[in-house]
């Protein structure tokens, strides 16, 4: 690991100071990285980000809506290639809260994720993306050697 020094004015060393207290940091160091990451992290996905994916998909929606929850569950069966798992949850007798985890190219992530949040009904949508890079492994579990590819972050 590389040391780096930077200078920081008063007042922004003082909010930063205040930043890393509310969030629980317990040096500057690590607040730094998480930002230097996070920030790479938009300009790698970018709104024209290619490459591959993972993301997270939550989104509120009332379950009452008229035919809302069937038209939810097709649109993930029809991209179930993008689908890693699901978790719902009832929040109470009108509203669910669900959890998309997803893989893939990300143009197609984010074009899904868009058209879910879309639909009437569906509230407080919001995706969070993470480029990765395809990396193709070979296994030997004692039962013969399998390949599989996994998405590895790229940060």
């Amino acid at each position: 690991m590389e040391r780096v020094t930077i200078s920081l004015d008063e007042d922004l060393l003082g909010e930063f100071d205040g930043f890393i207290r509310r969030r629980g940091y317990e040096n500057r160091s690590e607040a730094i990285r998480d930002l230097l990451r996070a920030r790479l992290e938009q300009e790698r996905i970018g709104e024209g980000g290619s490459g591959h994916a993972v993301g997270c998909l939550s989104y509120v929606y009332n379950h009452h809506q008229r035919e809302l929850a069937r038209r939810l569950t097709e649109s993930q069966h029809a991209r179930h290639d993008l689908m890693l798992s699901t978790l719902h949850v009832h929040l109470d007798h009108e509203n669910c809260l669900e959890v998309v985890i997803l893989q893939g190219e990300t143009g197609s992530v984010r074009q899904f994720a868009e058209a879910t949040i879309a639909e009437t009904g569906v509230r407080h949508g919001e995706l969070h993306l993470v480029a990765a890079e395809m990396v193709r492994g070979q296994h030997d579990h004692g039962t013969g050697t399998h390949q599989h590819v996994h998405l590895r972050p790229k940060s």
